[in-house]
């Protein structure tokens, strides 16, 4: 069985849509960690498609897996 590659998706209000600069840190909506970045990108989509009318909302994907395991190449 192939080793799950986590990613964590939530999001928030931004001072600047072009930055990750949250507003409000302790109020962040997590959206959840998925075992893929299919399953993650398919939640980041609905998250964002809910809030598209929302300009200084956004919703990024964290690649957890990189971060657990730095050395990882993938």
């Amino acid at each position: 069985m192939e080793k799950p590659l986590l990613h964590l998706v939530f999001g928030g209000e931004v001072a600047d849509p072009q930055t990750n600069d949250f507003v409000d840190p302790d109020n962040l909506d997590i959206i959840g960690i998925f075992p893929s970045y299919e399953a993650a990108l398919n939640a980041w989509r609905g998250a964002s498609q809910a809030h598209v009318d929302e300009a200084h909302t956004k919703y990024v994907i964290v690649h957890m897996h990189k971060m657990l395991d730095p050395s990882s190449a993938d």
